[in-house]
């Protein structure tokens, strides 16, 4: 089923699975896939900026985005087609969709700087992939360097009818929630679907602000299903407590550099991967950030035995 501006609930970001040789992990893949069904997903992104997509040759990226269509079976797909060029582009998206992805999504190149640029890009980017593929604008400044403003992004929506969900990922970005929303109520903006990413780091009040969900690749991603289902029936308390649990290991994991190192370790420790690895050129964890990430692990387990591995911190005991 192709996405549609109705998309909500949590959509994981999957990484990329790597044996500790560098080769792609298939059967990783798969168990993860599962776990994300298990966990109450409704939706895997792959090939994002978590994903190592740029470390991927064009088969290996055609391969990855093929496995995790098909066992995701009942889940939404969203591959993500970033490319330097606009045939890569085009040549991803179509085969992803043609294998059964619900849609792709396009990050903004960081040559980008004027708002007729990026219009432009964007306009140009429907048509390289053709306008009956739904897509999602990510939004992620912080990375991509390329500032788009609520109005920005309200344009290239209504660009583009194809144009279904925002991958919100700004920081500071509660207002511009609020803002598009506005445009909604407004009538000058269409039905746009908005999850948010950022690692989860104020998913609490972007819910709060009229998000539908979260996408994004923290290593609990069964706890953001629970933050999104509790904000929306309106336990708000329950929500900010289990958010407040978490948010240290969260904030640990948002280090740039970094932060891929923590999850894969962490999904790892839960037996989702096989190895920790990155592919190279990347990070790895010193011996005493995978002894802080086992503390903070540790504390967690106090208040969500989903973190309750062995052996615990002895720092925590």
């Amino acid at each position: 089923m192709k996405l549609t501006p109705e998309a909500a609930g949590t959509f994981a970001i999957a990484p990329t699975p790597f044996h500790d040789d560098g080769k792609i992990d298939d059967v990783s893949i798969d168990r993860l896939t599962d776990f994300y069904a298990e966990v109450g997903c409704e939706g895997v992104t792959v090939l994002g900026i978590l994903g190592e997509a740029p470390k991927l040759d064009a088969a290996e990226a055609e391969a990855v985005a093929t496995r995790f269509i098909k066992r995701a079976k009942s889940m939404q797909t969203i591959v993500g087609v970033s490319a330097p060029g606009f045939a890569a582009m085009r040549r991803l998206a179509r085969l992803s969709m043609d294998a059964g992805a619900a849609g792709v999504m396009i990050a903004p190149p960081p040559s980008l700087r004027t708002d007729e640029q990026i219009t432009t890009y964007f306009r140009q980017a429907t048509e390289a992939i053709g306008d009956d593929v739904p897509w999602v604008l990510q939004d992620y400044p912080l990375t991509l360097s390329v500032v788009m403003t609520s109005k920005v992004i309200r344009q290239i929506v209504m660009d583009s009818a194809s144009c279904v969900m925002l991958k919100h990922e700004d920081w500071p970005g509660l207002e511009k929630i609020t803002t598009l929303r506005g445009f909604q109520k407004d009538g000058s903006l269409r039905p746009l679907s908005i999850l948010c990413g950022n690692g989860g780091m104020f998913l609490d009040f972007e819910m709060e602000r009229g998000a539908d969900g979260a996408m994004t690749g923290y290593c609990f991603p069964d706890m953001l299903v629970d933050i999104v289902k509790l904000s929306k029936a309106g336990q708000r308390d329950l929500a900010h407590n289990l958010f407040d649990a978490h948010l240290p290991l969260i904030r640990y994991e948002h280090q740039q550099g970094v932060g891929l190192s923590v999850r894969k370790y962490v999904l790892k420790k839960r037996g989702l991967l096989s190895s920790s690895a990155q592919r190279k050129p990347g990070a790895s964890l010193t011996e005493t950030a995978r002894e802080e990430v086992d503390y903070l692990l540790s504390r967690l387990a106090r208040v969500d035995k989903r973190a309750d591995f062995e052996p615990r911190s002895k720092a925590a005991e």
